[in-house]
């Protein structure tokens, strides 16, 4: 296990355009003004109705730092989604304007920080987080996580996605013991913040989904990773999987309130028999099709 679980934290990071200039894609405008993206009022209305989102139509927030995060930035971006992101340092601002994202450098411990980059959109279809901190600080994974969903609540976002790892919760003996043991106050802020999510989804009416990744690579893309409710399942997975799953939970309905562990099926640690969570399947619209064959 070269690359072990250890990698499974995540680091927020983030930053602000200092000029944004007016753009339009899907509908939407960018004033330079108002510094907010506006929406066609007939497209509010629409997604009214529960139903799959169609990512060249949303706009979506995504916190965290360089891995897991930049990846799901990429494939949104690339699918025509309007996306911001959430980190403390400046490093891909150049990659992210470059496509038309918008970078708001701050903290998630930092409540103005916050309130810029929920502020930065009139309305976020939904919100991606894979903050996360280390073994010798591991706040970032409960409090840092807390805050951001609290602060996503009290704005009306209407879906969270929480990339947090295998490990957490009642995945606790899938790891080997060693590996449990290395990252135990990792995993234990994480179970803090996954559990806060489903809490105040209930009491408060929204949707969520928890992505659990598995050991975390930076080689290429496998197409061979996966999904499963199952939580004895631990392997590995590369980081451009890990994202391409998250943006599907992000636009597929299907996985609303589910607690999803992400592996790739070719790089298990013990070959389990488990049931693979299918979130793409079903009748899909034209445009996600396309994005789903893009990410093949």
């Amino acid at each position: 296990m070269s690359r072990s679980l250890s990698s499974l934290h995540y680091h927020a990071s983030g930053s602000l355009s200092s000029s944004l200039k007016t753009k339009t894609r899907g509908g939407r405008q960018m004033s330079a003004k108002k510094n907010v993206i506006k929406r066609r009022s007939s497209f509010s209305k629409t997604m009214m109705i529960r139903s799959d989102l169609e990512p060249d139509n949303i706009s979506v927030l995504v916190a965290g730092g360089s891995g897991v995060a930049m990846d799901v930035f990429r494939q949104l971006t690339a699918a025509g989604t309007w996306v911001t992101v959430l980190q403390r340092h400046e490093d891909n601002r150049k990659e992210i304007e470059s496509v038309g994202g918008f970078l708001v450098k701050g903290d998630v411990f930092d409540p103005k920080a916050v309130k810029k980059a929920l502020n930065l959109v009139e309305e976020y279809d939904a919100v991606v987080s894979t903050v996360g901190g280390t073994p010798a600080d591991p706040k970032a994974d409960s409090e840092g996580n807390i805050a951001l969903i609290d602060a996503c609540v009290a704005k009306g976002i209407k879906k969270f996605v929480l990339v947090t790892s295998i490990g957490t919760g009642d995945s606790k003996s899938a790891p080997p013991q060693n590996v449990y043991d290395a990252l135990e106050p990792v995993l234990i802020e994480k179970e803090k913040a996954e559990e806060h999510l489903k809490n105040i989804a209930k009491e408060k009416g929204i949707d969520f989904v928890i992505v659990r990744p598995g050991g975390l690579k930076s080689e290429p893309r496998t197409n061979t990773a996966v999904l499963t409710e199952n939580t004895n399942v631990c392997g590995a997975i590369h980081r451009e999987d890990v994202a391409a799953l998250t943006m599907m939970c992000v636009l597929k309905d299907k996985a609303n309130g589910k607690v999803l562990s992400a592996v790739d099926k070719a790089q298990l640690f013990d070959q389990p028999e488990f049931e693979v969570f299918e979130v793409g399947d079903g009748p899909l619209s034209p445009t996600q099709e396309a994005t789903e064959n893009a990410l093949k």
